[in-house]
């Protein structure tokens, strides 16, 4: 998609605007989002013991004593890695607010109908991201460090985690599976743009499952078929969702 193609979606149909107020509705928009992540952040960090305690929770399920040795190695460790902590939590927390503005870029294409379910859609988003989070963080999370932990004791290993390492691997993890949910929310904009349509989505179904697991293999940094079918399985019936999405919205390209 080329970035000329996209400004022209931007457009209403009565009031075009030129290259460089688009770039300034992307500043704008970067902006807004900014300030969002400072205050979401900035709450976070004031509550970092709690952020700290319950993303070490799913490793207190695993080896309870091994929650309690995590390692500090470095001086200012604890207040970096909180600062690390309140970045994702407040990625969490501002998701919504992410989301609305990113729609509020594109507004000017919506007429009147699209922009009533504007604000439904975005609480959608926001409900598919807390449902990764969430089945990342009791479901797959648990499962995956308990395989790390026993493969490294059948390599007649101690496991030895560092805190940075530890928070550093959960957190990215979950905000994978969360934007990995996000997936429906993203062929609607590519429907709406024309790239796709409901006929390509169902020819390349096939295909789609290949993408799938490939991305599914990269977001899970385990080897184990449990926590690759555990990501992939959700993501590629998220994308059966897809086709009925565009399907919905009459983008059935001939069918």
């Amino acid at each position: 998609m080329s970035l000329k193609r996209f400004f022209d979606f931007r457009e209403t149909r009565d009031d075009a605007k030129p290259f460089l107020e688009h770039l300034e509705d992307f500043r704008k928009m970067l902006i807004k989002i900014a300030l969002a992540l400072a205050v979401t952040m900035t709450l976070c960090f004031m509550f970092r013991s709690e952020l700290a305690g319950l993303i070490q929770r799913p490793l207190i399920e695993v080896d309870p004593a091994r929650a309690s040795n995590l390692q500090s190695l470095g001086v200012a460790d604890s207040f970096t890695i909180s600062l690390e902590l309140s970045l994702y939590g407040g990625i969490i927390l501002a998701f919504p607010l992410i989301l609305l503005f990113l729609a509020e870029f594109v507004l000017p294409a919506l007429n009147a109908a699209e922009k009533r379910i504007l604000y439904p859609v975005a609480l959608v988003g926001f409900g598919l991201f807390l449902t990764g989070v969430a089945f990342c963080y009791f479901v797959v999370l648990p499962q995956t460090l308990d395989f790390f932990f026993k493969d490294a004791q059948s390599m007649h290993w101690q496991p030895t985690w560092t805190v940075r390492e530890y928070y550093s691997f959960t957190t990215q993890f979950v905000i994978g599976f969360g934007l990995a949910f996000e997936l429906p929310l993203v062929v609607l904009v590519l429907v709406k743009l024309g790239i796709v349509d409901y006929a390509l989505l169902k020819r390349t179904r096939a295909y789609a499952v290949v993408v799938i697991f490939f991305v599914a293999a990269i977001i899970t940094p385990t080897t184990d078929m449990v926590t690759l079918v555990l990501m992939g399985g959700p993501m590629y019936v998220l994308y059966e969702i897809c086709i009925l999405i565009s399907w919905f919205m009459g983008g059935r390209g001939g069918e």
